[in-house]
């Protein structure tokens, strides 16, 4: 069985790959391609995952006991490119499963 954190590892790389390609190949397809169907592909997963990608922050949060800043930190990740990679980098990859 996948443990919560393990769950909120993957959401956070698929959200963070989800992110990378709708922010640097969609979106430049859509604008200087004319080439919308990337974005409307990648979008609404991208949206799921980044919806469940604050949820689960919140829940390992308080599971973790994270401070505010560290859970603030955790959930301003989610809108920078990379952001997701740092978060796991930082605070997920030497903590027990």
């Amino acid at each position: 069985m996948i443990s919560l954190l393990n769950s909120f590892r993957i959401v956070a790389l698929l959200e963070g790959i989800s992110y990378i390609l709708l922010l640097f190949i969609a979106t430049p397809l859509r604008h200087f391609a004319n080439e919308p169907m990337y974005v409307k592909l990648l979008g609404m997963p991208h949206g799921i995952l980044f919806l469940i990608y604050i949820v689960l922050a919140i829940v390992v949060g308080q599971s973790l006991q994270w401070e505010k800043k560290t859970l603030a930190i955790v959930l301003i990740a989610s809108v920078l490119p990379f952001g997701t990679f740092y978060i796991e980098k930082k605070y997920l990859k030497n903590k027990a499963s």
